[in-house]
């Protein structure tokens, strides 16, 4: 399988867009919220209130007709991240990665899930998986990242529902039955660093490598407008967070060498993104500069678009079902030109992953380190 990466001549077009030398490209990265239905109710997160508190929102979600008016108005992009709520409580997952396949053409197709309903996620990961190889897209990279917040009853704790820990391990362990006839399918574990269990997370870190998957990644906990939990104090302070990442860093780099490419390539991001969030968190500032709205956009499950999940609700792009379904008069309109202008003046700052690795992908002193990484596993 050959695993593709973006072209400098994609990171050309974002840089010269960020001074508004030349028109936006389409974007690098789509993540789209296929759901905001959830089972958890997670200590970091209030999403799953939100149908609680007004279930006629459920069936305002985007319908697969509507799905398919937007793939096709967007064009080519490179990593097609799935999202929620919980993905896979989306019956038609695999449609809208049939679609995605059709029309946007990714090079990496990636979903999240909180590993509750197993039965349900190794059906609709199968069905998928066979989407991807009737539409040609079989050699693909395909990667689920089950949550993995802590070990037994913390697990369970901080996720707020009780045997999340066991139907997780029992998610895991068929995946990875998977895997062995889908060369191009990717399990990995991934947590949600937190105050809630930020005393336990090495324990975390060790279970996870015993589990026998690709990767294990973190992330750190943040108060975003997608979550409605910005009043909630989750994430910890800098010197908690840079104390826990030099055992992170340390582990990831002994681990590396024996991983696949992508796999390599992925924690060498990481190796860097480790020390990006340390200096956001102190400096509250952008350390490098964001992308958001440029390389990467969200499409939340009602339509509506958005420069990043920070951000969301608060300065959204424009809305899909008053533009026609019609992608590009969003992106290329006034209101997202004045969302850019905010990003670029520096009048945000936070640690969003997904945004952060398309951020060092643009930032050459960043790519650097990323590719020393690569280099010192690879001749070590």
């Amino acid at each position: 399988m050959k695993v593709k990466f973006a072209t400098p001549v994609s990171v050309a077009g974002y840089r010269l867009a960020r001074y508004g030398l030349i028109k936006p490209p389409m974007p690098l990265t789509l993540t789209f919220s296929v759901t905001n239905m959830c089972q958890s109710k997670c200590g970091t997160c209030n999403i799953w209130k939100l149908y609680i508190d007004k279930p006629e929102l459920k069936e305002e979600e985007l319908t697969l007709k509507e799905i398919e008016k937007i793939f096709s108005s967007l064009g080519r992009i490179y990593f097609f991240n799935i999202s929620g709520g919980e993905p896979f409580l989306r019956k038609d997952l695999p449609d809208i990665v049939r679609l995605a396949c059709k029309y946007l053409k990714p090079d990496i197709i990636h979903t999240p899930t909180n590993g509750i309903a197993t039965g349900l996620i190794i059906h609709q990961t199968e069905r998928i998986l066979d989407t991807m190889k009737e539409s040609g897209y079989g050699d693909v990279p395909f990667t689920i990242k089950p949550s993995f917040d802590g070990v037994g009853e913390m697990q369970d704790k901080v996720r707020g529902v009780k045997g999340n820990f066991k139907k997780t391990l029992a998610t895991i362990e068929g995946l990875r039955e998977l895997q062995k006839n889908n060369k191009n399918f990717y399990l990995g574990v991934g947590s949600v660093i937190s105050n809630l269990n930020l005393a336990h997370i090495e324990e975390v870190s060790e279970y996870a490598h015993s589990l026998n998957v690709d990767t294990y990644i973190n992330e750190i906990a943040e108060q975003r407008s997608e979550l409605f939990n910005e009043e909630d104090p989750v994430t910890p302070d800098a010197e908690s967070y840079e104390e826990i990442m030099k055992y992170f860093k340390k582990r990831v780099r002994d681990e590396m060498k024996n991983k696949r490419v992508l796999a390599r390539f992925t924690q060498s991001f990481r190796l860097v993104y480790y020390d990006l969030v340390v200096r956001i968190l102190r400096e509250n500032r952008q350390v490098i500069p964001c992308y958001a709205g440029l390389s990467n956009v969200h499409i939340n499950p009602y339509g509506q678009v958005w420069p990043c999940c920070i951000l969301g609700y608060k300065k959204p792009l424009g809305e899909l079902r008053e533009s026609d379904y019609d992608f590009n008069n969003i992106w290329h309109s006034a209101k997202a030109a004045h969302v850019r202008k905010f990003i670029g003046a520096k009048k945000c700052a936070c640690p969003l992953a997904n945004q952060a690795y398309s951020n060092i992908l643009c930032d050459p002193a960043s790519m650097i380190k990323v590719i020393g990484n690569m280099l010192s596993v690879s001749f070590a």
